[in-house]
């Protein structure tokens, strides 16, 4: 195995990804010739941005929620268009895209989570437990890229494309009626908040299971030494 991320196999197996692998070339093939693919990453970084501010912004007024789910798309834009576009046009620069992809990938996360997390629709504390949850799974999808010489970052059948589907849909969802507050002790709480917990708690057993899995295999390709 290698840690060369040009001989990493791109592997996706969430639910959207069938479809995404149909629409992102014609998209890709389809921009003009002076979009590079850094152009795009800026624009996935920026669509992260607004939505962090938008969501902050929803204590003023819930009309933010739209502006939200714009940079939601924007964001999907960017973030999916930057690598399809270099391949299609094979212009590909394997390490340097692994590495600002996941870094600027870091970024977005947070950025989305504190959002939610100063919005009136989640606590702080479900925020950043969804954005340390999503970053362990982050970094040990990055380990087994190294160990495994494939990527793939999907866990079950959720991806980075099925978030934002979800929020894009809460959002929708807030806007035409109120998101459900309810109390857990003196805790104030909606069902941003229990989507959220149970989002951080189903990403920690999926890491869980993914951990015992990789350890057998690495265990049986590397047996302990007597």
């Amino acid at each position: 195995m290698t840690g060369d991320a040009r001989h990493h196999e791109r592997r996706s197996v969430f639910f959207l990804a069938r479809f995404e692998r149909w629409a992102l070339p014609r998209l890709a093939a389809a921009l003009p010739r002076w979009v590079a693919p850094d152009h795009l990453t800026l624009v996935g970084v920026f669509g992260s941005t607004v939505i962090a501010v938008a969501y902050a912004l929803s204590n003023r007024s819930d009309s933010w929620l739209w502006v939200a789910s714009l940079g939601l798309v924007i964001n999907w834009f960017g973030d999916s268009l930057d690598g399809t576009l270099a391949r299609v046009r094979k212009i590909e620069r394997p390490r340097y895209g692994f590495y600002l992809d996941h870094l600027t990938d870091a970024y977005s996360t947070t950025a989305v989570g504190l959002g939610l997390g100063l919005s009136p629709y989640m606590l702080l504390s479900v925020g950043l437990a969804i954005v340390i949850a999503y970053l362990i799974l982050s970094i040990n999808v990055y380990l087994e890229t190294h160990a495994f010489g494939e990527f793939q970052f999907g866990y079950a059948w959720m991806g980075p494309t099925e978030a934002r589907a979800i929020l894009i849909a809460l959002n929708t969802l807030a806007l035409f009626r109120p998101p459900l507050p309810f109390h857990v002790g003196v805790v104030g709480a909606t069902i941003f908040d229990v989507i959220g917990a149970a989002g951080a708690v189903t990403m920690a057993a999926l890491l869980v299971a993914r951990v015992i899995r990789n350890l057998k295999t690495l265990s049986a390709l590397e047996p302990p030494k007597r």
